[in-house]
C-alpha cells in the first residue's frame, strides 16, 4: 500500500492505475498504518519535505511522481487531468546531481533497442500530428522570415527543472546573449511558457519586452502556439532545461543547452553548461531512439483516455490526434444558416467546440466560414457565402452512421466536414480524395486500419446497422451470386457520381445483360423500401432482371452470401471490399479508381494504386468525426464501432399506405423530440 500525505496528489484522476497498486491518504499528525510499504510525493516540491523525512525515519522507500512528457489535452494549471505520469524511486529525471530511474533506464540499451521501432512510430506521430506535453495550443500561423529565425525558450520562474538542472537567471541571460551573437542575421524568437501566458506564473525573461524594443531582431512570442508547428519555422533551438529541447531533438533540430536537463550529456545536444563534461562522463552516449524508448515507453505510464484504464503511449497519441484535429478543423466563427430544427440539433455537437463560435441563424454576423449540408446546401447558400467572401464547408453523414435510417431521424454517430468538395461528388476533388491520393500510412497506422477492418467484419457493422437475417435461396446453388444494391435515385451521390448508368432499373438491366448466367439478388435501398425516398423499380422489371429480392435483409449478411457486388456508387461496395468480395462500379464512388474495384469509368485525378487498408484508414479514421450521442464529445472510430456493435439492430418498417405514413411521421416526431430536447 502506498501512503500519500498530499490531498492534491490523492485527488489525481486514475491515480491507482498510474501507481499500479492501491494507495491510501495518510496524515503527518497520525501514526502511519502498518500496511504502508512506501510513501509517494510530488517530485521535489517543498510541500513534500516532511513526508520524505517521515518516510526516512520509518525506513520506507520514497516514490516521486511527476507529469509525463505527453501529459494532456489542456494545461494542468487549468485543470486538465493527466494522461501520463512518471514514477521515480531513485530521484527525479530533472535532478542532474544524481542518477534517476530514467537515467538508469537509458543505460539499459538492450531493453531499449527492443522498442526502437515503437519509438520511431511514436516520434513520427508527435512531429506529424503536432503533439506535445500540452495540446491546447493552435498551430502556428507565423510567416518564416527571409533571414531565418532561431528559438529561445523561457521557463517558469523557480521551476524545479531549472533549480535541479543547476541553472538560474544567469543561464537564461547567457542563453539569450548567445542566441543574439551566434545568429547575427536571424530573428530571435523568444517563446514564453504557456503558464506565464495564462497569468498563472512568472518567467525568467521579466525585462524581455523592454529589450525587444531596443533589439529589433528580438520577437516576443506572446501567443500560445503548438511546439512542433513552431519548430518547423526555426533553424536552431536554445534552452536552459525546458523539455522543449527534447521535442526539438525529436523534430530534428540542433539544440543548444545552458542548463543540465535529462536529455543533455548524451552527445545529442550542444551543451554549454560549465559542468557539462562532468555530466557527460557520468551519462555517456545514447541515441535519440534510446532516450525516447526509455523516457516515453518505459519510464512514463499512461492512462487510456477512452476507458480510464492503464494504457500505452499510442492510446494517448491517437486520442490527442483525434481531439486536435476535431478542434482545429472547426476553429473560428462558423455560420451554418437555413437548417431545419432536426439538422441543427444533430450538427451542433459536431460543429461546436470550447474555443469556436457557431451561428445557426440566417443572418450573417462576421463569421469566417459558411458550413452547409451537402451540395444542396452549397448551391442554396453559395451566393451569400460569395457575397461575404466566405469559404463553404460541406457536412454529410459519415460511413458508420447509426442503428437505423437517417431519414427516420436516427441521430448520427459520425459526420464528415469537407472543405474541398464532398466525398460522393466525383466531378471535383474532396478532402477524402486528397487524403487517399496522398496516403502514406506508417506501420502503426496500417496495423490500426487492419484491426478496425477485422473488427468491422467480425461485428458485421455497417452504415445503418438494420435488417433481418438473410439466407441464400436454394436456386443460387452452383451459380455466381451477384448482389445489386439499389440506391435513392435523386440522391446527390447519383447526381454527381454517375456517368452512363444512373438509375436502379438501368443498373439491374445492365448487370443481367452482362451476366446472363449469374444468380442476381436485388436489394432495394432501405429508404426506398420504407417510403422515405425515390428509386423504386417496377415489380415486373425486377422479376425480369433479378432472380430474387432481399427486402428487409441485413446488407452485410447479403454481402457475405454473394460472390460479387455490382453498384452505381453505393457505400455497400466499400463494405463488400472489407469482406473480400469482388466489386464492380458503374459510377465513380470514393473507393473506385484506386485499383481495388472493377470500374466502368476512370477518374484522371485518381492515378495511384492503394491497399484496402489505405482506404479504411483515410475513410473511417482520418476523414470523419465521431461524437458520442450521450456525452456529445468526440470519440475514436474504434469507439464508434463498439457502440454500433453493442446497439440492437433496427428493423425495417415498411409503409405502403397512408396510415403507415402517419405512423412513420409520428415516429420521426418522437425521435426529433428525444434528440433535440432530451439531453
Amino acid at each position: 500500500m502506498i501512503g500519500i500525505f498530499s490531498g492534491g496528489i490523492a485527488r489525481i484522476p486514475h491515480l491507482e492505475q498510474f501507481l499500479g497498486e492501491p494507495f491510501c491518504k495518510v496524515s503527518l499528525v497520525r501514526p502511519l498504518p502498518e500496511d504502508i510499504t512506501q510513501v509517494a510525493v510530488w517530485g521535489y516540491r517543498p510541500t513534500g519535505a516532511k513526508a520524505v523525512v517521515l518516510a526516512e525515519k520509518k525506513r520506507l522507500p520514497v516514490l516521486r511522481l511527476e507529469d509525463g512528457f505527453i501529459r494532456s489535452l489542456g494545461l494542468g494549471v487549468t485543470g486538465s487531468p493527466p494522461l501520463s505520469m512518471v514514477l521515480d524511486t531513485q530521484g527525479m529525471y530533472y535532478d542532474a546531481s544524481r542518477p534517476s530511474s530514467l537515467e538508469t533506464l537509458i543505460h539499459q540499451r538492450e531493453q531499449n533497442q527492443l522498442l526502437h521501432e515503437d519509438a520511431r512510430q511514436a516520434m513520427q506521430m508527435i512531429v506529424g500530428g503536432d503533439l506535445s506535453k500540452y495540446n491546447q495550443a493552435p498551430a502556428c500561423t507565423f510567416t518564416q522570415p527571409p533571414q531565418g529565425a532561431v528559438l529561445v525558450v523561457d521557463q517558469t520562474f523557480g521551476d524545479m527543472a531549472v533549480v535541479y538542472g543547476n541553472a538560474g537567471a544567469e543561464q537564461f541571460d547567457s542563453m539569450l546573449q548567445a542566441a543574439i551573437a551566434e545568429n547575427p542575421g536571424a530573428e530571435i524568437w523568444v517563446k514564453i511558457h504557456p503558464d506565464v501566458l495564462q497569468g498563472k506564473k512568472a518567467g525568467y525573461f521579466s525585462q524581455i519586452a523592454q529589450l525587444a524594443k531596443q533589439q529589433p531582431r528580438i520577437r516576443l512570442l506572446a501567443t500560445d502556439v503548438s511546439p512542433q508547428s513552431l519548430l518547423r519555422l526555426v533553424s536552431r533551438v536554445y534552452v536552459v532545461t525546458s523539455n522543449y529541447g527534447f521535442e526539438a531533438l525529436i523534430a530534428g533540430k540542433p539544440v543548444s543547452v545552458f542548463g543540465q536537463p535529462w536529455y543533455a550529456g548524451w552527445g545529442l545536444t550542444d551543451d554549454r553548461h560549465a559542468q557539462s563534461a562532468t555530466l557527460n562522463a557520468r551519462r555517456g552516449a545514447a541515441t535519440l531512439e534510446e532516450l525516447f524508448s526509455a523516457a516515453c515507453l518505459r519510464y512514463s505510464r499512461y492512462i487510456n483516455p477512452v476507458n480510464g484504464q492503464r494504457g500505452i503511449i499510442f492510446d494517448v497519441l491517437n486520442w490527442l490526434l483525434m481531439q486536435r484535429q476535431h478542434h482545429q478543423q472547426r476553429a473560428g466563427r462558423l455560420w451554418s444558416p437555413g437548417l431545419t430544427l432536426w439538422k441543427r440539433s444533430i450538427l451542433a455537437p459536431f460543429l461546436r467546440t470550447q474555443s469556436n463560435k457557431v451561428n445557426f441563424s440566417k443572418r450573417f454576423a462576421g463569421e469566417s466560414a459558411c458550413v452547409v449540408w451537402g451540395i444542396k446546401g452549397e448551391a442554396k447558400w453559395s451566393a451569400n457565402a460569395e457575397q461575404h467572401q466566405l469559404p463553404q464547408w460541406r457536412m454529410e453523414d459519415g460511413f458508420l452512421r447509426s442503428a437505423g435510417l437517417g431519414s427516420d431521424l436516427h441521430p448520427p454517430l459520425s459526420l464528415v466536414l469537407d472543405k474541398t468538395g464532398i466525398y460522393y461528388d466525383a466531378t471535383r476533388p474532396s478532402d477524402l480524395e486528397l487524403l487517399l491520393g496522398n496516403s502514406d500510412l506508417t506501420a502503426y497506422q496500417q496495423q490500426r486500419a487492419a484491426a478496425l477492418r477485422e473488427t468491422l467484419v467480425a461485428s458485421k457493422v455497417s452504415k445503418y446497422n438494420l435488417g433481418a437475417a438473410f439466407t441464400l435461396p436454394a436456386g443460387a446453388s452452383g451459380k455466381t451470386v451477384i448482389l445489386v444494391p439499389g440506391q435513392v435515385e435523386d440522391d446527390a451521390s447519383i447526381l454527381t457520381g454517375t456517368i452512363s448508368v444512373n438509375t436502379n432499373g438501368g443498373l439491374l438491366r445492365t448487370v443481367r445483360e452482362r451476366n446472363p448466367d449469374a444468380y442476381i439478388i436485388y436489394k432495394p435501398h432501405p429508404d426506398v423500401l420504407v417510403g422515405n425516398r425515390q428509386g423504386q423499380i417496377p415489380e415486373e422489371d425486377v422479376r425480369r432482371w433479378a432472380d430474387s429480392q432481399a427486402l428487409d435483409a441485413d446488407i452485410i449478411q447479403c454481402i457475405q452470401a454473394a460472390d460479387e457486388l455490382h453498384t452505381l456508387t453505393s457505400l455497400s461496395g466499400f463494405e463488400a471490399l472489407l469482406h473480400g468480395k469482388k466489386v464492380v462500379c458503374y459510377g465513380m464512388p470514393f473507393y473506385a479508381g484506386w485499383g481495388l474495384t472493377q470500374d466502368e469509368h476512370s477518374c484522371s485525378r485518381r492515378t495511384r494504386r492503394l491497399r484496402l487498408d489505405d482506404v479504411v484508414y483515410q475513410a473511417l479514421i482520418a476523414y470523419p468525426s465521431y461524437i458520442n450521442p450521450q456525452s456529445r464529445e468526440p470519440i475514436l472510430a474504434e469507439q464508434a464501432v463498439e457502440l454500433l456493435a453493442a446497439t440492437p439492430r433496427a428493423e425495417l418498417q415498411f409503409t405502403r399506405i397512408k396510415a403507415g405514413r402517419i405512423v412513420r411521421y409520428y415516429r420521426k416526431l418522437l425521435m426529433l423530440i428525444r434528440v433535440t430536447f432530451i439531453k
